[in-house]
C-alpha cells in the first residue's frame, strides 16, 4: 500500500525519501531555495492542491501540503495538471523536460534551476521511490 497523491503525507514521504538520498545529498549540498508546487485540477483529478518542500544543502528543512501559494514564502513556483505529475511521479516525464514543452511552469531563476541538473534528476528518483497510490 501506497501513499494517496496529493496527501501530506505523501508530501513528507518524498521528504523522507530525499533526505535518505546520498546522491540527492551530494548533488544539492550547494542548492539554498524553498519551492511551492502545484497540482492543477485536470479531467482526471478534479481539484488543485498544493504543497511546499524546503530544501537547503542537499537536505530538507520543512515538507508539507499547503492551502495556496502564499501560504508560505518561497523562491520557486513550479505548477502542472495533475495529469502530469503523475507522469513525473511514474517516471515517464523529466521535470526539465516538462519544463521546456511547457507541460510545467516555473516562476523563479530558471538559469538557477538549469544549472543544477543532477540534482533536478535525484529528486526525481527520490519521488518515483515514494509508493504512491493514484485516486481513480
Amino acid at each position: 500500500m501506497g501513499f494517496q497523491f496529493p496527501s501530506d503525507e505523501w508530501v513528507k514521504e518524498f521528504a523522507r525519501q530525499i533526505n535518505s538520498s546520498q546522491a540527492y545529498e551530494e548533488s544539492g549540498k550547494e542548492w539554498e531555495g524553498d519551492w511551492i508546487f502545484m497540482v492543477e485540477a485536470d479531467d482526471v483529478y478534479p481539484k488543485t492542491v498544493y504543497f511546499f518542500i524546503g530544501l537547503y544543502h542537499g537536505k530538507v528543512t520543512d515538507a508539507a501540503l499547503i492551502d495556496s501559494e502564499n501560504a508560505r514564502e518561497a523562491q520557486y513556483f513550479m505548477r502542472g495538471s495533475f495529469t502530469t505529475w503523475r507522469k513525473t511521479i511514474e517516471g515517464k516525464l523529466d521535470p526539465i523536460q516538462g519544463l521546456m514543452t511547457r507541460k510545467f511552469k516555473l516562476k523563479g531563476n530558471l538559469a538557477k534551476v538549469l544549472r543544477y541538473p543532477r540534482s533536478a534528476k535525484e529528486l526525481v528518483n527520490c519521488v518515483v521511490r515514494v509508493p504512491t497510490d493514484f485516486p481513480d
